[in-house]
């Protein structure tokens, strides 16, 4: 029976992707060659993008894009993620820092990406730093952010309980605070991946080095518009794809060890 609704699931997926696939041809149509509200080169379509997928992959470009893209985006992900848990539990146990920087660390987070692009290319130059600074500024914040709360949210009886068992304050932390909070973390972890994705993207295309940002702007450059959306449909699809092959997966793991699903 679960096997089954899984497949239902594919299977309304499938179908639900392949009617916007056709109802962007049938807009394309109308609105270029029917009612000639756009120019061709104005609107993608999707033929034109995937003609732009097989020159790319033809070429090699685009999985070299997106390897390159993945690579940046890990190594800045991976720093947000140390630099943004620590910040976060500094926050959580000095009630001076969750007062006073917290509501500055919230004024931060709004700003977008973009932003910071300045900064890096006066202080690394055109370089990989420069973009991995990008991706770390727009996604620990929210990191430190999610982490706070996740321990915030924890029920104070579970301190409460430890204690009177005899626990210290570090075993209270390790053995009762941190796995009670997983579940928050996990959904605070896959934030700061979309935050750091997105990021990657600001910093990219403020440069020369192979990526998708990079194969976005050289898109824009030609004026080929189908190459520019295939590029942000590769971009939806390999944020997809992280989250449900990674953090889908360990939320999954999370939840079915404490019986809160099947």
């Amino acid at each position: 029976m679960k096997k089954r609704s899984k497949k239902a699931a594919v299977i309304q997926e499938i179908i639900f992707l392949a009617a916007i696939v056709v109802l962007w041809q049938v807009i394309y149509l109308v609105g270029v060659d029917g009612l000639s509200i756009w120019k061709s080169y104005a609107m993608p379509s999707p033929a034109g993008v995937w003609e732009s997928f097989l020159k790319l992959m033809e070429n090699g470009s685009l999985l070299s894009a997106i390897g390159y893209s993945l690579l940046r985006g890990a190594v800045g992900y991976v720093i947000s993620l140390v630099l943004g848990g620590i910040l976060g539990i500094l926050m959580n146990h000095f009630g001076f820092l969750h007062r006073n920087l917290r509501p500055l660390i919230m004024g931060i987070q709004t700003l977008p990406s973009i932003c910071w692009v300045p900064f890096s290319i006066l202080w690394f130059g055109l370089s990989q730093t420069a973009i991995i600074f990008v991706v770390v500024m727009g996604s620990a914040f929210s990191i430190a952010i999610a982490v706070d709360n996740a321990i915030n949210n924890v029920p104070p009886i579970y301190k409460k309980a430890a204690l009177t068992m005899g626990a210290n304050q570090k075993q209270v932390y390790w053995k009762v605070v941190f796995p009670a909070a997983l579940p928050e973390l996990i959904a605070g972890m896959k934030q700061g991946w979309s935050f750091a994705w997105r990021a990657l993207m600001s910093g990219e295309v403020m440069t020369t080095s192979i990526g998708l940002g990079q194969t976005l702007i050289t898109g824009r450059n030609l004026a080929d518009i189908n190459q520019v959306m295939l590029v942000m449909v590769v971009i939806v699809l390999v944020g997809i794809f992280i989250d449900q092959a990674i953090f889908r997966t360990v939320e999954k793991r999370v939840l079915r060890r404490r019986g809160l699903e099947s």
